[in-house]
């Protein structure tokens, strides 16, 4: 299972950005891994594509200046991230979307 969500669309198909999410059937939460795009507001050229369990402290993070390449150019808006199951697939979209035909997938369907 997996989310998408961008600031292209008007609607938000993934509305909780917490990394748990509760489970009605007696099962453990469910721990989401987030792929998500940054963009910088006072520099909209500059973009940041990262992989999170937790969306709203990692953005935090970033407009704190606590990632080294982020911090010159905070603060940073979300523009989109997409929600995985599994941590392994969230790592290879992350990869895809940081190569030259995943830059231009995020470009033409993302950013």
């Amino acid at each position: 299972m997996s989310c998408v969500a961008s600031a292209k669309q008007d609607s938000r198909p993934c509305r909780n950005t917490s990394a748990q999410l509760r489970a009605t059937d007696g099962k453990p939460p469910l721990l989401m891994h987030y792929v998500y795009l940054l963009r910088s507001v006072d520099h909209p050229d500059r973009t940041y594509i990262g992989l999170t369990a937790d969306l709203q402290a990692r953005l935090r993070s970033h407009n704190e200046g606590a990632n080294r390449y982020t911090s010159r150019h905070r603060p940073w808006t979300i523009v989109g991230y997409v929600a995985f199951e599994s941590r392994p697939k969230a790592a290879a979209f992350e990869t895809y979307l940081k190569s030259g035909s995943g830059h231009a997938f995020a470009k033409r369907h993302l950013w």
